[in-house]
């Protein structure tokens, strides 16, 4: 459990900051690679390394603050969702049909993707939950934070070992 610890402490730090508005826009390209590299730097003031932090250990250690970030940003976002039965889908599902005239797509696809949207939105303001929300959420940060998060800490491994020698 040692070993995860700066992943899961700097996963945690990148969760939190993924549900707050002025940050969330920032969490995937800016976010999760600095929260890679505070985990490097946690890891390497840890266990007291002074030479060359091998490349491989700092993205695997990225790779694991990026899934420690989607399953508590995941969690958060979920959370604070079922709990206020608001988010910013409700907010931009407004805008939906203006956007969705401006892709050269079929009427009757278009129609499609307002029903679906219509449907998570009700079921978020009805309950607070909807399982497509969720899913894709849940997908999204996965993908999104695990791939930041190796170019975070490949990135912090280089910065680290340009600094130390």
């Amino acid at each position: 459990m040692k070993k995860y610890l700066p992943a899961l402490v700097a996963g945690f730090g990148a969760g939190v900051l993924h549900v707050v508005p002025l940050t969330k826009s920032l969490t995937c390209c800016l976010v999760i690679p600095i929260a890679a590299f505070i985990a490097i730097m946690l890891d390497q003031r840890a266990n007291n390394l002074t030479g060359e932090y091998e490349l491989k250990k700092g993205a695997m250690l990225g790779l694991l603050t990026g899934i420690f970030a989607a399953l508590f940003g995941s969690f958060f976002d979920l959370f604070i969702t079922f709990v206020t039965k608001n988010n910013d889908i409700i907010t931009a599902f407004n805008e939906l049909n203006s956007v969705l005239d401006s892709f050269p797509v079929p009427n009757h696809i278009k129609e499609e993707v307002i029903n679906l949207m219509q449907s998570v939105v009700e079921s978020i303001k009805e309950t607070g939950f909807s399982a497509l929300y969720a899913l894709s959420v849940i997908f999204n940060n996965f993908i999104v934070n695990s791939i930041f998060g190796v170019i975070g800490g490949i990135v912090g491994t280089k910065i680290l070992n340009a600094r130390n020698s």
